[in-house]
């Protein structure tokens, strides 16, 4: 039966998408050293040419890749890890699969290729080996941390001291000590873990982490003079790399991400109004002007 126009367009759009992807997978395949990893990317490239050609023979025409995406998704994939793009473009996924369900009485076989998008997302994808990964939760530490200390040193020290870049000058000391107390810390405890981690690196992870968060929180007190200004930035600096990161974790390990947001963001925000009250307190009681 020849398909009508409407639906031809949408099976055209889907053939599209499995021919982008195959690229993807096939670009990422070639940047891979890891033999695992780069042999499951294969499989899935194959298929995605797979299912381009079961589209195509139901078409009869050829299209093209989408050249955009694959920039997007190959770039992602390279600086914020394989298992983050490649997930990331799988929930889009989700949105075609959804139309394949919707073509399954116009294309009967069309539920091999269904059963195939569901094995790469819950299988193939689940096998990937990648060490970001594996030092998330090092990265979680130095992160979290930073955030909830040096969001309510900031604020405590904003009340207490008034000056804005001694304010910064001393939440650097702050957070670099903390840094090396928090990267000493996950050694120590990585080294009695059977975690499969190296010790070492883990440290660094946490401390990288750490040191990070503390540049981009302290950087409004370099550059305003306001001390409700500086601390207003703080506070959106530290909104802002909940956000992102949360983003990223529940992207990556399949996780709720306005649950872990909402609740990171109350902790930083609740620890930072403690302690610009205590900072205000200690102002008053010590008689401070600086």
């Amino acid at each position: 039966m020849e398909p009508d126009n409407f639906l031809k367009q949408r099976i055209l759009k889907a053939q599209r998408n499995e021919i982008t992807e195959h690229v993807i997978y096939e670009k990422l395949a070639g940047y891979i050293k890891n033999k695992t990893n780069r042999d499951i990317l294969k499989k899935i490239s194959q298929d995605e040419l797979r299912h381009f050609e079961f589209f195509k023979a139901f078409t009869k025409e050829d299209v093209c890749p989408d050249r955009i995406k694959i920039f997007i998704y190959v770039f992602i994939s390279r600086i914020f890890g394989l298992t983050f793009g490649i997930k990331l473009m799988e929930r889009g996924e989700d949105l075609a699969q959804n139309s394949y369900q919707q073509f399954k009485k116009h294309i009967p076989d069309i539920e091999n290729i269904i059963q195939d998008e569901d094995k790469h997302e819950n299988y193939l994808i689940g096998l990937l080996d990648e060490e970001r990964l594996k030092y998330i939760s090092s990265v979680v530490l130095g992160l979290n941390d930073a955030l909830v200390e040096l969001t309510g040193v900031l604020a405590g020290l904003t009340l207490a001291l008034q000056n804005t870049r001694l304010i910064a000058i001393v939440g650097f000391i702050t957070g670099i000590a903390a840094s090396m107390s928090m990267a000493a810390s996950e050694y120590l405890s990585t080294k009695q873990e059977d975690t499969g981690k190296n010790p070492l690196k883990a440290s660094v992870y946490t401390g990288i982490a750490y040191v990070a968060t503390v540049i981009f929180l302290i950087v409004p007190y370099f550059v305003f003079k306001n001390i409700f200004a500086a601390l207003g930035f703080v506070v959106t600096n530290a909104l802002l790399i909940v956000l992102l990161f949360t983003f990223y974790i529940s992207v990556a390990k399949d996780l709720s991400f306005k649950k872990r947001f909402f609740e990171m963001a109350a902790l930083s925000v609740s620890i930072a109004l403690i302690n610009f009250f205590i900072g205000l307190l200690i102002r008053k009681f010590f008689g401070i002007d600086i």
